[in-house]
């Protein structure tokens, strides 16, 4: 199978987690049932971000570009991570939850993966959901 891509512009104000949790549903009703983030750039008036071990996420409301971002989309969700930088450079990254808003715009290239499908299921080592990469028959 050949890797197809799907690019995105969000605009000022949009959920960027939100609008990739809708731009997948709209793929997976042309079959596209595994995705990944290959390339991100933009800015963010706000980031909400859940450091490592942390039950919640923290909010950071001021002007940001966005560094990166990497994750799956697949049936289940998305996940996803982050890296941030503020006006003066501070960096800060972590899992993306609602709440990361757009400030000017969000260019994302996602990489559809046909002949793969993704969830998640319960791992009992890590107590999490965690990712299941299934390889479809041709």
């Amino acid at each position: 199978m050949t890797l197809q891509a799907h690019v995105l512009r969000m605009k000022p104000g949009d959920d960027l987690r939100g609008a990739l949790e809708a731009a997948f549903r709209e793929l997976q009703a042309g079959g596209v049932q595994a995705a990944c983030v290959v390339s991100a750039v933009g800015s963010l008036s706000c980031s909400v971000l859940r450091y490592a071990d942390q039950p919640a996420g923290t909010t950071w409301a001021v002007p940001l570009e966005l560094l990166t971002l990497s994750g799956t989309l697949s049936r289940d969700g998305v996940h996803l991570h982050a890296s941030v930088a503020d006006g003066r450079g501070e960096v800060r990254g972590g899992h993306v939850m609602r709440g990361c808003t757009v400030r000017t715009t969000a260019e994302v290239v996602l990489a559809l993966l046909p002949g793969w499908q993704f969830g998640r299921e319960p791992d009992a080592a890590t107590g999490f959901m965690e990712l299941v990469a299934l390889r479809r028959p041709d």
